[in-house]
């Protein structure tokens, strides 16, 4: 998993980077450990964090929810261990889940992958 990682690469933002431009939402976040991208996990209707290893390759992802460190290499379909990524390790803690503000339909729970 470690040549995947590139723990002096910052992440690419607070939110997932695709929702935020389309005016979309997501559920959980999930951060490249290879070039920081932060896109939304799975359960969110857009799965930018996959679709983002799918464009580029890059298979290793961290949460990016306060209080997680897990790793997730999409290429083995297995969880590990990973170094100490640069900051900010997550978003930020007052940032409501879903979200982000304002974006969040009331319906949400509705439209989301289980």
């Amino acid at each position: 998993m470690s040549a995947s990682i590139r723990p002096d690469v910052p992440p690419s933002g607070a939110g997932c980077v695709e929702c935020l431009e389309s005016g979309g939402w997501w559920v959980h976040l999930r951060r490249c450990a290879q070039c920081g991208h932060v896109g939304c996990c799975d359960t969110s209707p857009a799965q930018h964090a996959t679709a983002h290893f799918r464009a580029t390759g890059h298979p290793v992802i961290q949460s990016f929810e306060p209080g997680e460190d897990w790793f997730w290499d999409f290429s083995t379909g297995q969880a590990g261990d990973g170094p100490q990524l640069a900051p900010p390790t997550s978003r930020p803690a007052d940032q409501p889940v879903p979200g982000p503000t304002g974006a969040v339909p009331a319906d949400w729970r509705s439209r989301i992958h289980r």
